[in-house]
């Protein structure tokens, strides 16, 4: 049997997997779960196990597939820039896809063990004019084409493939979390022209970055929670269970850590010392691309599980020389975010037909434009 009520989107983190059941018929009967925190990678089957019994139960509809959103410390963003020279003609959207595609090719031919989830069009450059979107009926001599792939390493996707595979379920698509989450989250902040996610994750943090309300660029950086856990584990002595134990609820246990003879204002140092490098790491990063020096409105949002650790009232506690606002997330938020990305929202985004779609032309089988 098939979903015909719901669309369910998994997000497989490495240390918590949550999941949405979403109502096609009405939204407010939608269904969202989270598992409990678990430290050992070998627990996610158990976990997404449990997920998938409340889901049909739930529901009362066999899961079939489902799209799954992923962030990995292995996700690869490239960068490419193409030109083409024309004969000063209309420009066809043929044309452009032709340079998608060869761009494409060349970023497999050079990552032969990744596979390409998101294609996003930086900007178009026809004639050294820019434009955020693909103009409709202009003449062009000279046309440049930038964009961003992001990709994931082979390995993984035929691993969650596998997975839940095991379960009689298809992955449908996969998705970049902190990509699809920054597209949705900007929007809450329409008065900043520059605006920077930083999403801390296990182990790794991703940035994405928006410049006049248009994707600059994504990377990420190989830092995350867990390396505040090792941090805390490796200077207090502690095994890793504890030591995540006492990373998430540092200032909300305090009887625990009298009990155990650790000082507050140690773990807080342990904590915003690892903090305080990862955002001078993203801050780098982001000031190579933007130059903020000399931009005069900008601003740097914290979101994902492994910034929940520094609530509003320690902002100031962390040395920090920019100002950052710290997001709160709901898993309704997220699985939002995956839904508006896949109904074809983001005009920059290229979106992969799916492959059972075999009545259209060759380029249409391709690629979809601005859904």
């Amino acid at each position: 049997m098939n979903n015909k009520n719901f669309n369910v989107y998994l997000d497989c983190g490495s240390s918590r997997v949550r999941a949405g059941a979403l109502n096609n018929i009405d939204p407010k009967n939608s269904f969202y779960y989270e598992s409990d925190y678990f430290f050992n990678q070998l627990d996610i089957e158990l976990n997404i196990h449990k997920i998938i019994t409340n889901i049909e139960k739930n529901t009362n509809e066999y899961l079939n597939d489902i799209n799954l959103m992923i962030d990995n410390e292995e996700i690869l963003p490239v960068d490419i820039s193409l030109s083409k020279k024309f004969d000063g003609s209309i420009l066809k959207k043929n044309d452009i896809q032709f340079l998608i595609q060869d761009a494409k090719q060349q970023v497999l031919k050079n990552y032969p063990n990744q596979s390409v989830i998101h294609i996003i069009i930086k900007n178009y450059k026809i004639d050294n004019i820019n434009f955020v979107s693909l103009p409709e009926n202009i003449n062009c001599n000279l046309l440049s084409v930038d964009i961003i792939f992001i990709c994931l390493p082979k390995k993984i996707i035929e691993y969650y493939k596998n997975l839940f595979l095991k379960f009689n379920i298809l992955v449908n698509q996969f998705f970049c979390s902190s990509y699809a989450r920054s597209l949705n989250y900007k929007n809450n902040f329409t008065l900043s022209d520059n605006i920077s996610f930083i999403d801390i994750g296990f182990n790794r943090t991703s940035i994405t970055s928006f410049n006049n309300n248009v994707i600059n660029f994504f990377h990420t950086i190989p830092i995350g929670g867990n390396h505040v856990t090792k941090d805390i584990s490796k200077v207090l002595g502690l095994d890793l269970i504890e030591a995540e134990k006492i990373k998430l609820c540092f200032d909300k246990n305090l009887n625990y850590l009298n009990k155990k003879n650790i000082s507050l204002d140690l773990v807080q140092k342990i904590i915003f010392s690892r903090v305080e490098e990862i955002l001078e790491l993203c801050f780098n990063s982001i000031n190579k691309r933007n130059n903020f020096e000399k931009i005069v409105k900008f601003k740097i949002v914290l979101m994902g599980e492994g910034s929940s650790i520094l609530d509003n009232k320690f902002k100031d506690m962390i040395n920090f020389t920019h100002e950052i606002d710290l997001l709160e997330e709901t898993t309704q938020d997220i699985f939002e975010s995956a839904t508006k990305l896949h109904a074809g929202t983001n005009k920059q985004e290229v979106v992969l037909a799916p492959k059972r779609q075999i009545k259209e032309g060759f380029f249409e089988k391709l690629f979809h434009f601005f859904k």
